[in-house]
């Protein structure tokens, strides 16, 4: 199952959201691609890691070797590295060409709608502390995790989840095998979120994908609320 388009017409050029894509694209092609080091050191180097935010410190070289968190004292790999600040650096890496071009076409497909509904600040904040909330909800899962952390999954989710509460009945036109089928958009992205949690085992950090998604669901909710509060 994925998604074709939506059937739900903006009045507004969606001007953050084609900021983030342009962001994420020049970030992959332009600075990974163009990095004087190998890939592993440039996302160890840059990228989130669990066990750097539950420790509050950078990865030393054998804790990178063992794949898991030391209580032993040592001179950190990467000693310039603020792992709290690579929560925002990760939501920008990603691990393939595929990897970003799918996370690009969800965010260009569900992000247009959001940012009409909150305009481009809130918006903009939404997406960034919902990744930030996507990749916490991972490391509480993963605290000793050493492996770095990339991709704009988090974020996205995040907007999925407001997406679902505000656009609930608005139509996902998908590719059901070989068939495009309009789903709602409460189905479709309800499928998604239960699919999270069989990627369990694979290389996906399904947890914030799913933190993500629940964070937007909240957050939506919440300001949903508000919104309703204010016009009556």
């Amino acid at each position: 199952m994925f998604p074709v388009r939506d059937l739900n017409p903006t009045r507004t050029t969606p001007v953050i959201t084609i900021v983030l894509i342009a962001a994420n694209l020049f970030v992959f092609f332009g600075v990974q691609g163009g990095a004087e080091e190998g890939e592993e050191e440039f996302l160890y180097r840059r990228a989130a890691i669990a066990c750097e935010i539950t420790t509050g410190d950078p990865l030393s070289p054998t804790e990178v070797e063992a794949g898991a968190c030391s209580s032993v004292p040592e001179e950190p790999l990467f000693p310039e590295k603020s792992p709290w600040f690579a929560i925002f650096i990760s939501m920008f890496l990603h691990g393939s060409v595929g990897h970003v071009l799918f996370n690009m076409w969800f965010l260009w497909i569900f992000g247009n709608n959001v940012e009409e509904a909150f305009g481009m600040i809130g918006y903009l904040i939404v997406y960034l502390v919902g990744g930030v909330a996507a990749t916490l909800v991972f490391v509480i899962a993963n605290p000793s995790s050493t492996i770095p952390l990339v991709g704009a999954s988090g974020a996205i989710a995040a907007i999925l989840g407001v997406y679902a509460v505000f656009f609930p009945g608005h139509r996902i036109v998908s590719l059901v095998g070989w068939w495009l089928v309009p789903l709602p958009a409460a189905l479709f992205l309800g499928i998604w979120f239960v699919a999270q949690f069989g990627l369990g085992g694979t290389n996906v950090a399904w947890e914030a994908h799913a933190g993500g998604f629940a964070f937007g669901l909240v957050a939506a909710l919440f300001l949903r609320r508000r919104l309703i509060s204010r016009v009556f």
